[in-house]
């Protein structure tokens, strides 16, 4: 666990399938810190034999994830911190990417922004009617530049145009599922992880080799992301830095 103000993680395996949970108390939104530490737990889990499958998940029953910290936006004050602070959705993303082990998305609830590139890495998501997603970055003079090789690789171009352009408005649960986004979408998060659960411990029961070569042509033509991901930072770390930004962002905290 790290500390709350921090946000939480908690991983553990049971009958071979992983569960990395994260917390905070911002919405489940990620600061630096719980951004490498879920890193590490994909790392981990990719290499840890008893471990098939891999569930992600977050604590509550309303937001998924709310995106990158809001207080850290507003702290960042020189290029290079920026481009560290959105490296760090930049190395979850690679760490899902290169991760050995299939991962499950549980999507109970709304998720904005960076959440919604961390659904969009997933390779199969299920979610609850709730779970509305929207790409706000625009609206505050940044842009998804990070998330957008995810999200694109998931649902097209078009379905990426149309979440980011529309920069204040949810897309629904229904949506997100027409798109490619999520597979199935259930009225209630007890029935969501009911399907959770069998669809894991199916995955589980399956031939890891075959799961392996699954995970390998599924992002096959991706190895360039190590390097644009952390380009794409670069940018959004630049642009934080704006006079647009800087109001937006007072204007909203305010």
């Amino acid at each position: 666990m790290i500390p709350r103000s921090n946000g939480s993680l908690y991983t553990h395996t049971e009958n071979h399938i992983g569960i990395i949970e994260f917390a905070h108390d911002a919405s489940n939104s990620f600061p630096s810190e719980l951004l490498a530490r879920l890193a590490k737990a994909f790392n981990e889990l990719s290499d840890d034999k008893e471990t098939k499958v891999i569930i992600l998940k977050s604590e509550g029953d309303r937001a998924f994830c709310a995106g990158a910290s809001f207080d850290e936006l507003i702290a960042i004050t020189d290029l290079e911190q920026g481009k560290r602070f959105f490296s760090g959705f930049a190395n979850v993303i690679n760490a899902m990417r290169k991760c050995k082990k299939p991962i499950i998305g549980r999507i109970q609830g709304k998720t904005v922004g960076g959440g919604v590139g961390l659904a969009a890495a997933c390779d199969y998501c299920l979610a609850t009617e709730a779970a509305s997603i929207k790409l706000s970055e625009l609206t505050i003079g940044i842009g998804p530049f990070v998330i957008e090789p995810a999200v694109s690789r998931k649902i097209g171009l078009a379905g990426f145009e149309a979440l980011a352009w529309d920069a204040s408005q949810w897309k629904n649960a229904y949506w997100a599922k027409e798109q490619g986004l999520y597979a199935r979408v259930f009225e209630t998060i007890k029935e969501l992880d009911i399907e959770i659960q069998l669809f894991a411990e199916k995955l589980a029961s399956y031939n890891p080799q075959a799961i392996q070569q699954m995970k390998k042509i599924s992002w096959a033509g991706t190895e360039h992301w190590q390097e644009l991901l952390i380009e794409r930072a670069a940018i959004s770390g630049e642009l934080v830095l704006s006079e647009f930004t800087k109001g937006a962002l007072a204007k909203f905290k305010e």
